[in-house]
């Protein structure tokens, strides 16, 4: 296998760029694993989908673009500064609003599983209206966007935004990525993933997710899946993948995760890539301790468009290295993969034993 790429993300021009919209929350979540009926403290960060997608490409020296908006308060400060230590550009960030959204993070182990409970209503970006967003200054060289589907699940502005969205990327000729991302606590505002998410899709040239994701979202289905056993076929799944690239004419690449539940603690981990006439399938990683899984999901998305950017048209080496990225992630603690290019090679050359590094 060539991982000769560095040469392709250095000539990655600083202005040309990918960008990401969506909705960053405070994340707080107990300590030790600890119940939220145990604990008297949280530890306190910032996370969100696309943000996450956002800093996993810093992280492997992708130059890019986050768009939100945070109240003009030291809480939005406090967030736009965490963007900025990990080299995400932030200038195209709205201010105004009343409040950030908040998350509440419970960590499961063993048999327990991990709980969230929102408090974003009414924030800043929830309350958004579309002429806020100046596409041109935000699509100002701009070579890829990415959104996913928990942004137009916030509210109906929220969602006419991502449409608003879509369809100016397209008209300037802009690779768009949609992460399907399903949330069932979310889709309070009268409309269903159904209403909304197939005709933000329609526009994308690449679609991410997984098996519940594809069923809600787009009423696609794997034929006799069973995510609950630890075991997943991933033959299974090309009816899925050949249904989307079939629905939906843009769509060029779907790429969907394999995760098999054994505990909160140990999940199998694989993905598989349709480029519309053959199936790509990763290796599969045992997770066996599972430090933090949120933005495991992400991760993957950022180690696609990375592999897509440098890995020309390799689909078996771009498979790999979004696998071997989001698999890295569980290991870290916070929404962010916080690993290096180096890092994520390593794991792809089959040296998962841990060992020191001195």
């Amino acid at each position: 296998m060539n991982f000769n790429h560095h040469s392709k993300a250095e000539m990655f021009a600083m202005s040309e760029k990918i960008l990401t919209l969506g909705e960053i929350m405070l994340r707080l979540s107990p300590p030790y694993y600890r119940r939220f009926t145990q604990t008297r403290s949280f530890d306190v960060i910032f996370g969100g989908g696309e943000a996450n997608v956002a800093v996993s490409l810093a992280n492997f020296g992708i130059p890019v673009d986050y768009v939100t908006r945070l109240p003009n308060n030291d809480l939005g400060d406090a967030c736009i500064q965490y963007l900025r230590q990990y080299g995400v550009f932030t200038n195209k960030i709205l201010r105004g609003g009343d409040r950030i959204g908040i998350y509440f993070l419970e960590i499961g182990a063993s048999a327990r599983s991990s709980k969230v409970i929102y408090d974003r209503e009414n924030s800043s970006i929830a309350t958004a209206d579309l002429n806020m967003f100046d596409w041109d200054t935000i699509f100002k060289d701009v070579k890829w966007f990415h959104l996913t589907g928990i942004t137009p699940a916030i509210s109906q502005n929220l969602a006419e935004i991502c449409l608003s969205a879509v369809k100016e990327a397209k008209k300037r000729g802009i690779t768009i990525s949609c992460d399907l991302n399903y949330r069932s606590k979310l889709w309070k505002y009268g409309k269903t993933p159904l209403d909304i998410m197939p005709d933000l899709v329609s526009y994308c040239d690449i679609a991410i997710g997984n098996e519940e994701d594809a069923a809600k979202t787009l009423n696609i289905r794997a034929p006799d899946t069973d995510v609950t056993s630890g075991k997943l076929d991933p033959e299974k799944y090309r009816y899925v993948v050949q249904k989307m690239i079939n629905k939906f004419p843009n769509l060029k690449n779907v790429a969907i995760t394999l995760r098999g539940s054994i505990s909160a603690s140990h999940n199998t981990w694989a993905g598989l890539l349709y480029n519309g006439k053959e199936m790509y399938i990763s290796p599969h990683y045992e997770i066996t301790h599972i430090v933090d899984r949120v933005g495991s999901g992400d991760s993957f998305v950022a180690g696609l468009i990375y592999g897509f950017l440098n890995f020309e048209e390799d689909y078996q080496q771009i498979l790999d290295f979004a696998v071997a990225a989001s698999c890295l992630k569980h290991t870290i603690f916070g929404d962010f993969n916080l690993v290096t290019v180096d890092e994520v090679r390593k794991i792809m050359k089959g040296d998962v034993s841990g060992r020191v590094s001195r």
